[in-house]
Formats: C-alpha cells, structure tokens, sequence
C-alpha cells in the first residue's frame, strides 16, 4: 500500500463534507484528536506498569537458605513472636 495521493486526499474531504457538513467537521478533528491522546496516554501507562513490574521483580531477592541449627531456629522464631506482640 502506497501513500496517499493528492487526488485521494481531495476526494476523501470532499466525502466527509459532504457527509457530515462544514459546521461538523471541526469537531469531528477535535474528538479523533482527543481520542488519540487518551489511546497514547493508556499505551504510555501501560509502557510504565510493565517497566515498573520488571524493575520490582528484578530487584527483588531470593530468599536466602540458611544452614540453621534446630536450637538458633526456636530462638528466631521466639524472638520474632515476641517483636510482633511488642
């Protein structure tokens, strides 16, 4: 598909004249206008969520597996129960 002509351009104003008449046709632009903003403006912010889920899912660590013994486990988890009712 090639670009379009000038012969075409003329004869697809001379429709929408026709079709929706002098008064209309400004605002006809103005809504496809403001259509386009809000579709760029969606595409934007969903640009910026999956950049956000990537970055918070890359900096976010494994948890780390600690050789603990059985005795240093019952002591951190007492300690955090007592951090929690405090």
């Amino acid at each position: 598909m090639g670009s379009f002509g000038t012969t075409e351009i003329i004869l697809v104003v001379a429709v929408l004249f026709l079709l929706f008449g002098a008064s209309r046709l400004p605002q006809l632009a103005k809504s496809l206008g403001q259509s386009r903003k809000a579709f760029k403006e969606g595409m934007r912010e969903a640009e910026e969520e999956e950049r956000d889920k990537a970055q918070i899912s890359s900096n976010t660590e494994a948890p780390q597996v600690v050789a603990m013994s059985d005795e240093a486990l019952m002591e951190e988890m007492r300690r955090r129960q007592e951090a929690k009712q405090s």
